[in-house]
């Protein structure tokens, strides 16, 4: 029996479990931007939730890691027991089951999941199956009978969005090595992409990823450039995070006279943004999105939906998660630091972009934060280099 239940077993059965639980979460992430009614995803949550933490669980670690795995899982469970939302614990579980994954090898997997599944969506609607091929209504920009590409998605936001996280995926793992031809037929699916959802806040997200990605792609030298982390560091999570505390500040000052006093800005900004900024206000009951609203931990029915991603972060978890979540980033960072990852960085940088004005990325779907798998592996990296200094230090004061 001792003979079975030896280290590599253990990761051998924790790495199918992690694969077991991504599959059926990108699975559920396909069925629900399809708008294909799926009633018991919460017990397939549950599910995938056993599957990752016991895949977790399986996983070797030294006495400090175990330290930090149940500090971490007791953390998400107050958080899940105040909220009533369980999305951190999952996300916890599956972030920890991420330890030692091939990063690269999965991020591959969940790309060509990703990209048949959404093409499958596209075709069943071309054909009449299941899903609009294109909405004409009024979208909230002046006009009653605007003509939008949705292709089964149901929304073109939704489509634009699933099409850029397909692109920060292919930039992640063929970008640095593929050639012109390669980045010249991405960028064209990209922008037309944007192009027919008439998505104005996608496509400028969208061109300054690719510009970022041209750069890299001829200036190799960059990622070893200090100032680039650093730069990140400053614009995920600090500056993403006070433009939501500012963007709720100035919300509630224009129609309540509360908040923080509206620059003069403010109503163009929220024209350009779509009401972005008004719907902070109007989007959910009793208008949860108003600074003075948030708590440092959500409470129960802070659910509502509404589409600037860091604003959702505070109101949905509360300050002091989304704080921690922050950290969380800048640990990635000083990892990619350590490596002279630069690519990653430009992942975390371009979702943290996006973030600001869409929340496809804060959701309860994990299937759709295909980035949690390098963020797991790359937490797991600084864990460990951390709790191996504590031990140095410890050994070199004992002496």
């Amino acid at each position: 029996m001792k003979e079975l239940i030896t280290a590599e077993n253990r990761k051998k059965i924790s790495e199918v479990l992690f694969y077991i639980a991504l599959t059926i979460e990108l699975l559920v992430m396909i069925v629900e931007k399809s708008n294909y009614p799926f009633f018991i995803e919460s017990y397939v949550f549950r599910v995938t939730f056993l599957l990752t933490i016991a895949a977790a669980f399986l996983k070797e670690r030294n006495k400090k890691e175990w330290i930090i795995v149940f500090a971490v899982l007791a953390f998400s469970l107050l958080c899940y027991k105040l909220s009533g939302k369980n999305d951190l614990l999952r996300v916890a579980a599956f972030m920890m089951a991420a330890r030692d994954i091939d990063t690269t090898k999965a991020m591959k997997y969940v790309f060509y999941i990703s990209a048949a599944g959404f093409a499958i969506i596209m075709l069943l609607s071309v054909f009449g199956i299941l899903g609009e091929v294109v909405l004409v209504e009024d979208f909230g920009r002046g006009s009653s009978s605007e003509r939008r590409f949705v292709f089964g998605f149901g929304h073109p936001n939704t489509l634009l969005g699933s099409v850029f996280a397909l692109l920060l995926m292919w930039i992640w793992i063929y970008g640095k090595k593929s050639g012109i031809l390669s980045h010249a037929f991405v960028t064209f699916l990209a922008i037309s992409a944007a192009v027919i959802t008439r998505s104005r806040t996608g496509l400028a997200v969208i061109a300054i990823t690719l510009v970022f990605t041209y750069a890299l792609r001829i200036v190799p030298k960059i990622s070893g450039v200090r100032i680039s982390y650093i730069l990140e560091s400053i614009f995920s999570p600090v500056f993403c995070m006070l433009f939501a505390v500012l963007a709720a500040g100035f919300a509630e000052n224009a129609y309540t006279g509360g908040g923080i006093p509206a620059p003069s800005f403010y109503w163009g900004l929220d024209d350009k943004l779509n009401q972005r900024l008004s719907n902070l206000y109007y989007g959910v009951d009793a208008h949860g999105g108003m600074l003075s609203n948030w708590k440092l931990f959500a409470l129960p029915g802070s659910d509502g939906y509404f589409d600037m991603g860091w604003n959702r972060l505070f109101y949905w978890y509360g300050i002091i998660p989304t704080v921690v979540i922050g950290l969380a980033i800048l640990a990635v960072i000083y990892v990619c630091y350590m490596r002279r990852d630069i690519w990653t960085v430009l992942l975390v940088f371009s979702v943290s972009l996006y973030t600001i004005v869409e929340a496809t990325f804060v959701t309860r779907y994990i299937g759709r934060d295909f980035f949690l798998i390098i963020a797991g592996a790359y937490l797991a990296e600084f864990i460990r280099k951390m709790t191996a200094e504590a031990e140095i230090k410890e050994v070199n004061t004992n002496v």
